[in-house]
């Protein structure tokens, strides 16, 4: 079998309607465009967002604030689950991958300070909060920036 040999389906493929070649045809005349207005011109079409003049949604809504559409977002957990790792391990992403405590880490991870630690843990993240960092210091442990 060759790629010219290939064809379609029978019946899967329609001719397209031929458009404005009398009204025999149930396409003349207008085209199925219908009388006036801005969808039978030539050249029309409505762009997205359009809502015929009123003030569209996108510029209705208020807006506040930069919102930097670079931004690497970090996956955030909390220092609560650490303590299922041995006293004095090393915690990284690939760590916290492979026990679970994440599914998924594109960016890196922030470390947040909700919760207890109990454990004194050597943990690399790519960012650690205020309260995160003083319990992992309190706990005996170590926090580094990575």
């Amino acid at each position: 079998m060759y790629l010219h040999d290939l064809s379609p389906v029978d019946g899967s493929v329609r001719e397209g309607k031929r458009k404005g070649r009398g009204h025999g045809t149930g396409n003349g005349k207008t085209s199925g465009r219908g009388h006036k207005g801005q969808k039978s011109r030539s050249g029309s079409g409505i762009r997205r967002g359009f809502e015929g003049g009123q003030m569209p949604l996108a510029r209705r809504v208020p807006k506040r604030g930069f919102n930097n559409i670079f931004a690497k977002p970090l996956t955030a957990i909390n220092v609560a689950a650490l303590n299922r790792f041995p006293d004095g391990a090393t915690v990284g992403v690939d760590e916290l991958l492979e026990s679970g405590v994440l599914s998924k880490c594109e960016y890196g991870v922030k470390l947040l300070g909700n919760g207890t630690l109990t454990k004194k843990l050597h943990v690399k993240a790519a960012a650690f909060s205020e309260s995160a960092k003083q319990k992992i210091i309190d706990a005996g442990g170590k926090a580094e920036v990575v």
